[in-house]
């Protein structure tokens, strides 16, 4: 219970990483909240979740919703950002601008808006951990848009642990895992995908939330860690 007395605010917690996070968070012992986009995802994670959780409807891709939501909220402990859009992948000689511009908006700006207007009511105890991706880092051909968002939220990691200090700021890059993000493409071609992966990796399989999630709780609950860009990939980078 190492989180106990300890609020903790989980955008993107209806699904995925997001709501693993949220679990595990509150079987340590927090106050979780969690804010999603669909009222009906919310309610169905709130239903997975204890009842010491609680969530609402928040569209972090605009600025009013975003800022409203933290002028309500009470002061609390740690932000985590697992907001993600769907948009981005595909080859880069036919990856159009206003798509690479919404997928910028579904993830790297809506983490961004969430982190700087938390800070209102952010503890300076506290901290920040943006979920980012693999392909920050990888060389994966069709994943250059993907690397344009996750490469500037890990970018700000250290300048923000900088800047924002006490409060600690990090990251997690999760490769290839197994959520709702991936239900955009056919059962057949999305098995394809996971199994191809699978065999690649040195792990031998993909990841699941849990396994990011764990790696999520680290950070909130060790004080020592900031600036740090934790990669939970299954070792997809390795060539």
């Amino acid at each position: 219970m190492y989180l106990k007395y300890q609020i903790v605010i989980i955008m993107g917690g209806t699904s995925g990483m997001g709501l693993a996070t949220a679990m595990s968070a509150t079987t340590a012992g927090a106050t979780v909240f969690i804010s999603g986009r669909d009222q009906y995802m919310l309610a169905m994670a709130l239903a997975e979740l204890p009842q010491s959780a609680s969530g609402e409807v928040v569209d972090a891709t605009v600025v009013k919703e975003v800022r409203d939501f933290f002028r309500r909220s009470d002061p609390f402990d740690h932000l985590v950002l697992a907001v993600s859009g769907r948009e981005g992948s595909g080859p880069f000689e036919s990856l159009g601008v206003d798509t690479l511009k919404r997928a910028f908006d579904g993830k790297f700006w809506a983490q961004f808006m969430a982190a700087q207007m938390g800070l209102t009511k952010l503890r300076e105890n506290g901290s920040i951990v943006f979920i980012t991706a693999a392909s920050a880092r990888t060389s994966i051909p069709g994943t250059a848009g993907l690397a344009a968002i996750n490469g500037a939220l890990e970018a700000m990691i250290p300048t923000l642990a900088l800047e924002l200090k006490p409060i600690r700021v990090n990251a997690v890059s999760p490769g290839v895992v197994k959520t709702p993000w991936w239900d955009t493409l056919p059962s057949e071609q999305r098995e394809a995908v996971f199994a191809q992966t699978a065999q690649a990796l040195p792990v031998g399989r993909i990841g699941t939330p849990e396994d990011v999630a764990e790696v999520i709780m680290l950070l909130l609950g060790t004080g020592f860690m900031t600036s740090t860009v934790i990669e939970c990939d299954g070792g997809i980078r390795i060539k």
